[in-house]
């Protein structure tokens, strides 16, 4: 089975009928896969945690400063578009191991700089490479029978996003203890372990249909102008992950202001949040049961009520009712992107990298915004400001999402 480009309900594909002859993943591998891809990912969050710290000891003040999460993530979504396409391309574990390389040498970079610029030049390499995660993601759907790759996707996802909510309060506990620098020192450890344990345990996957890198970037456009499937999901994708960015770019500063926490309080609060990354895999389980439609619109609905929640519970200093807010707004953002994952890897067996590479960099475009939003409503509205924002955009995406065709079977 597979999803037609304009549907989002299966259609019959002999490529499918014979994916369903595939073992599966075993769980020592799937945990691999999850892990690899949340150490990879939670490289490009660290700097933003150590803003301050780099910029006071590389002697980038002011507005400048603002350059040291930029930077990244231009780096991330270059590699988003120019990387993650290769997929379809090149042979996909040795693809796979040279992300690895060289986020590991972006790492020690970022370890060794003396100047701000040798830095910024580092987290353009640490950006670009990262996106190696979005290289696996894809992979592991390759290995297994249609029946389970959500439940796949959605266990790897797991390991992604607990890898993007532990990686700024693992930055800030261990600057706290042995400076910024340690954080990417042992990061660049981890990235070469856990290379020897992907050139050891991944099988080599060589795409098929012989296109040249340029037809393969050419052809991305032509995926989405004629993939409504796509362009939907990503952006129901993007503006909720752009409230994703939005909570957590503001909740610092409330916490700050109205809370009075300190860097480390502040760093086990996120701690508490990445329990909503537990809902990838039950995500995954609903998608390859046949509820992507009602999952998605409680996804979407889930955002809008947490976020007025969490509005309410910043000013009557609720810090049970946040915690409650932080776990259901990730679970949302989290359950959408397995949702919207498990339809886009069935678009098209043989172009799996390039839909996800396209997904993905409009995800990450449209997230973007979402931090700049945050410091804005903040600054001239408050936190309820911040949240009613958080609120609305989660209105706005479950009343396109309303217009979508119910598909036939």
């Amino acid at each position: 089975m597979a999803y037609s480009r304009d549907n989002v309900l299966p259609r019959p594909e002999p490529e499918e009928a014979l994916a369903t002859e595939l073992p599966g993943l075993s769980p020592a591998l799937t945990f691999l896969f999850a892990f690899a891809c949340g150490a990879m990912v939670g490289n490009i969050y660290y700097a933003q945690a150590l803003i301050g710290l780099i910029s006071n000891d590389l002697d980038l003040h002011g507005g400048m400063a603002g350059f040291i999460v930029t930077v990244t993530q231009l780096g991330y979504g270059a590699g988003l578009l120019f990387l993650v396409s290769l997929a379809d391309l090149v042979e996909n574990r040795r693809l796979v191991l040279l992300t690895l390389a060289g986020t590991a040498l972006g790492l020690a970079g970022a370890a060794l700089s003396g100047s701000a610029t040798a830095f910024l030049l580092s987290s353009f390499t640490i950006g670009f490479f990262a996106c190696g995660a979005q290289v696996l993601v894809p992979f592991a759907s390759h290995l297994v029978p249609a029946a389970s790759r959500g439940r796949t996707i959605g266990n790897v996802m797991a390991g992604l996003l607990t890898g993007i909510m532990l990686a700024r309060p693992l930055a800030n506990l261990v600057a706290s203890e042995f400076g910024w620098r340690a954080i990417f020192f042992i990061s660049a450890a981890a990235m070469l372990a856990v290379m020897l344990l992907l050139r050891a345990a991944l099988p080599q996957r060589m795409p098929q249909g012989g296109m040249r890198y340029g037809a393969i970037l050419a052809s991305m456009w032509h995926l989405l102008v004629t993939t409504p499937a796509l362009q939907r999901r990503a952006f129901y994708q993007g503006i909720m992950f752009a409230s994703f960015n939005l909570f957590w770019t503001g909740i610092p500063l409330l916490l700050t202001d109205q809370f009075g926490y300190s860097q480390r309080q502040i760093a086990l609060f996120a701690l508490a949040g990445a329990a909503g990354a537990l809902a990838a895999p039950v995500a995954g389980r609903l998608a390859d049961r046949g509820y992507t439609r009602q999952g998605t619109a409680v996804a979407m609905m889930t955002l809008a009520i947490w976020f007025v929640i969490a509005g309410w519970a910043g000013t009557a200093i609720s810090i049970t009712a946040l915690v409650l807010a932080a776990v259901f707004i990730d679970s949302a953002v989290q359950t959408n992107q397995i949702l919207s994952q498990r339809i886009i890897f069935s678009l098209d067996d043989q172009a799996r990298g390039r839909l996800n590479a396209v997904y993905m960099t409009i995800v990450f475009l449209l997230g973007s915004a979402g931090s700049a939003l945050a410091a804005a409503t903040y600054f001239y509205g408050g936190w309820w400001t911040t949240a009613l924002a958080g609120a609305a955009m989660g209105v706005a995406v479950l009343l396109v999402f309303a217009t979508e065709r119910r598909s036939r079977t």
